[in-house]
């Protein structure tokens, strides 16, 4: 049943999705959430992400050596998903089981890309695939220099994001690529004595100077995927950063790295068109973590490994107000209105996925969910939804953030 069912809705699904991009007309910004509880509670997760007026999610997909298909557990658990999901764009990142599966090699590479291609052909409602995942970190792409501190992730990578674009716009030419998903952090150290990797700037340059020596005529990438997490988890979301850090905040940082690294190419970046092909960018993971409320404690393990989480929800601030952007955060309420806000007035971007949707029952993991472990709301689950309609209605008074006015395209 389920083979011939999505093939009759994947016309229409993947008609949404591509409208979802590039309309002019619809929203500036939809919102997500990238977990996968989609996988483990379809159900569940759907009605959670349906009463906040979220239109998506993001879930992973593990990848290992030689690995060309789905597994047969994979491929139940998203025969599940994935019609549950119907009417929710989602999108799927493929990553490594672990960094010791990078795809290093001519054969790793095509196997990977043709994994990938197997997603699109047994779920035609996904039109939206990242290849891999924070590969300016050494945790997901090993390794990231040579022993003499040369660069070599971005260039690897950069032969992997062509390979598989190739790949997936010969089987759908209307696929949407994403990439390259960096971490908003790195320290461009090879001799560091832990986390060895790549400042998602630098990362982005060598990807660029690697598509120029490649002398390629064609893109490698059809929208820009980053995570643009705070520093700490009381900060502002517009918070700029000094050094190489590229959080929300550092909006300018991330469009002119891309400005850079493309320039004179055949590859559109986001505020530089080539003929009718623009890529917008995409916020694909966003969090502000929380405390626990006492009563809440049990459903949690282990002890939290981060100072100064906020509260949910707490007396909070007027939106008229115009706090430093160094003064800490309230609570996650407040962030999330003003993430998203922020998030919908940046020129260029085009979604915001809220990393969770219920929260990591490992206090070492996150508690960035708009639910508690159990599943019942936050008290900042009032602010998800008003934000996210907000959004969604083009109600967002784009002067009136209060960390200014939005910058210009």
């Amino acid at each position: 049943m389920l083979r011939r069912l999505l093939p009759a809705l994947a016309s229409l699904a993947v008609a949404v999705a591509v409208g979802a991009a590039s309309a002019q007309a619809g929203p500036k910004l939809f919102v997500g959430f990238a977990d996968d509880w989609l996988k483990r509670n379809p159900p569940a997760a759907v009605l959670a992400a349906r009463d906040l007026g979220a239109t998506s999610f993001r879930i992973s997909l593990n990848w290992s050596y030689g690995q060309t298909t789905l597994s047969a557990a994979d491929e139940r658990t998203l025969d599940a998903a994935i019609p549950a999901a119907f009417g929710l764009r989602v999108v799927v990142t493929v990553v490594g089981a672990a960094a010791r599966f990078t795809p290093h090699t001519g054969s790793s590479r095509a196997a990977y890309c043709s994994y990938i291609r197997n997603v699109l052909d047994r779920y035609p409602t996904i039109n939206d695939v990242i290849v891999w995942n924070e590969p300016n970190k050494t945790y997901a792409w090993k390794p990231q220099f040579d022993r003499k501190g040369a660069s070599l992730a971005p260039a690897e990578y950069e032969t992997l994001l062509a390979r598989c674009y190739d790949v997936l716009h010969s089987y759908r030419p209307e696929v949407n690529v994403l990439a390259p998903a960096t971490s908003p952090t790195g320290n461009d150290n090879y001799r560091a004595v832990s986390n060895i990797s790549h400042s998602p700037g630098a990362f982005v340059r060598e990807l660029g100077a690697a598509y120029r020596k490649s002398g390629r005529t064609e893109p490698i990438f059809d929208t820009v995927a980053h995570h643009m997490y705070g520093a700490t988890p009381s900060e502002r979301p517009w918070r700029r950063h000094a050094g190489p850090m590229i959080a929300q905040g550092d909006w300018a940082k991330l469009v002119n790295a891309y400005k850079s690294a493309f320039a004179g190419t055949e590859q559109p970046v986001p505020g530089r068109c080539i003929g009718t092909k623009c890529v917008p960018i995409w916020y694909m993971e966003a969090g502000y973590q929380t405390s626990l409320d006492s009563d809440k404690k049990r459903l949690y393990r282990f002890t939290e490994n981060i100072p100064r989480v906020v509260a949910d929800r707490s007396a909070g601030e007027a939106d008229s107000a115009r706090p430093a952007p160094e003064s800490p955060a309230p609570d996650q309420a407040t962030q999330v209105r003003d993430g998203i806000r922020l998030a919908y007035c940046q020129p260029y971007v085009e979604a915001f996925f809220n990393y969770l949707l219920r929260d990591d029952a490992d206090l070492r993991g996150w508690q960035s969910g708009a639910l508690w472990r159990d599943g019942t709301r936050k008290d900042s689950f009032g602010a998800f939804r008003s934000a996210i309609a907000e959004a969604a209605d083009g109600e967002v008074d784009c002067d009136r953030l209060k960390g200014g006015p939005a910058p210009k395209g």
